[in-house]
């Protein structure tokens, strides 16, 4: 093993062994290089006359560029923008977005966190996650409603095994019987299980009470002190989309850390929807607890193991990316855009709710529980879901998502709030198309 990454080992081991037998096998042999990077790094620092180091090109001094491209970006310098980014991310961008994560999660005051390690996107921040913490055979908790992407990272990428649970109870609550039921069977078969929480959930566009989260913290934290190891993990991709009074306002995420010692909580976010900036693939991946040991080394030694792995990977996310990034959220007008474009989507969310539930449609489907996020779920009664989804695109030119056998997802996100009656009143009609042809 690397000399470095049996140095990361000692210092996880010393201040929570748990977390290190937790770390997958290619996780405890990862590490972050020095070699070019360190010498790089010191060569910026001193080398005053000639530095002949880094990987680009330069030019009287200056980022070599074309012109075509900076008319593309000509507020943001060229150092800002087409050089390389640590691969743990701009340090600004990082603490920048620590600051705001206890801003937005007031669970987290007096708790300790690290400093977020900046990935590509969300789904570039699970596959990382991934790669440190998941062998073969590790036990994977999730819903039966889930995005399909976790499939492809944690069993056909790592050959993990998930673990389904039923989402929703008959009276369209959290099913905290199903959850319960298979965290605490795991617990008993495995010494190590990962939960993974996604709320505002995607597919259904559900998010937990403030009961219910309390409830799911309850319960890990008891098969923690049981002596199972327990990483609870956050997708939190559609953090802040909360609309309605009864959901809880903050991510899961900061009633964990500290919830147990044997718990390691970790945040998978990032600017994707919080910002609504899709295509500049900005993530973060966050660690929180409380330990027998010291905390700041501990998380220092996760940072450099996960920057480790994006370094053998990706090298580092987009250095544009994240200085736009920056910039907009140092920009007065962020707060006020970011609630300007919140209450739109709270509009759309709630004209679907009205309209989806009109005793008109009650043979034809019924409503999946949903208060925030980007969409929303129908369970057919009559009809196949993949049967109607291709019925409505060839004949009305609607574009849904089948789910099994008979879920449709709405993607409420991305259409007016007048378009929302239409919608519904052609799903209707192609329902009885369907069952009129049968």
């Amino acid at each position: 093993m690397n000399p470095l990454a049996e140095q990361l080992n000692q210092t996880i081991k010393a201040a929570a062994p748990h977390v290190y037998d937790m770390l997958s096998d290619v996780g405890k042999r990862l590490f972050f290089p020095k070699g070019i990077l360190s010498q790089s790094a010191e060569a910026k620092e001193k080398a005053n006359d000639i530095n002949a180091t880094i990987g680009i090109a330069k030019e009287g001094g200056q980022t070599m560029r074309f012109d075509s491209v900076m008319t593309a970006i000509n507020n943001i310098r060229p150092s800002q923008s087409l050089t390389y980014a640590p691969s743990f991310g701009i340090p600004a961008l990082r603490k920048r977005w620590q600051t705001e994560l206890f801003e937005k999660n007031p669970s987290l005051a007096g708790k300790s966190v690290s400093l977020p390690v900046v990935t590509c996107g969300i789904t570039h921040g699970i596959a990382t996650f991934a790669d440190v913490w998941t062998s073969p055979g590790d036990v994977i908790i999730l819903p039966e409603m889930m995005w399909g992407n976790y499939s492809m990272i944690f069993s056909v990428r790592k050959d993990a095994r998930i673990r389904h649970y039923e989402l929703f109870t008959a009276d369209g609550g959290f099913n905290l019987g199903a959850f319960e039921q298979a965290v605490r069977q795991e617990a008993a078969d495995n010494r190590k299980i990962t939960v993974v929480l996604n709320f505002p959930q995607n597919p259904s566009g559900y998010t937990v009470t403030e009961a219910e989260a309390d409830r799911i913290v309850d319960i890990l934290a008891d098969v923690a002190a049981a002596g199972t190891y327990v990483l609870a993990v956050t997708d939190d991709a559609y953090f802040g989309l909360f609309y309605e009074p009864e959901t809880l306002k903050e991510s899961i995420f900061a009633r964990l850390c500290g919830a147990h010692p044997g718990i390691l909580a970790v945040k998978l976010d990032g600017a994707t929807k919080e910002n609504y900036v899709w295509g500049l693939r900005v993530g973060f991946i966050t660690y929180g607890g409380t330990f027998s040991g010291e905390t700041e080394p501990l998380f220092d030694a996760l940072e450099r193991k996960t920057a480790g792995c994006i370094r053998g990977t990706i090298s580092n996310a987009s250095h544009l990316s994240q200085t736009i990034l920056l910039n907009s959220m140092q920009d007065p007008n962020n707060p006020g855009e970011k609630k300007e474009k919140f209450e739109i989507l709270k509009g759309r969310a709630g004209r679907i709710q009205t309209v989806s539930r009109d005793p008109k449609y009650a043979a034809a489907w019924e409503v999946y529980p949903f208060n925030s996020g980007y969409f929303m779920c129908l369970r057919l009664k009559t009809v196949n879901a993949e049967d109607l989804r291709v019925h409505l695109l060839d004949r009305y030119g609607v574009g849904l998502i089948a789910l099994g056998e008979s879920n449709l997802r709405i993607a409420f996100s991305c259409m007016e709030a007048s378009d929302v009656e239409k919608l519904f009143d052609i799903i209707f009609q192609g329902v009885k198309n369907l069952e009129q042809s049968k």
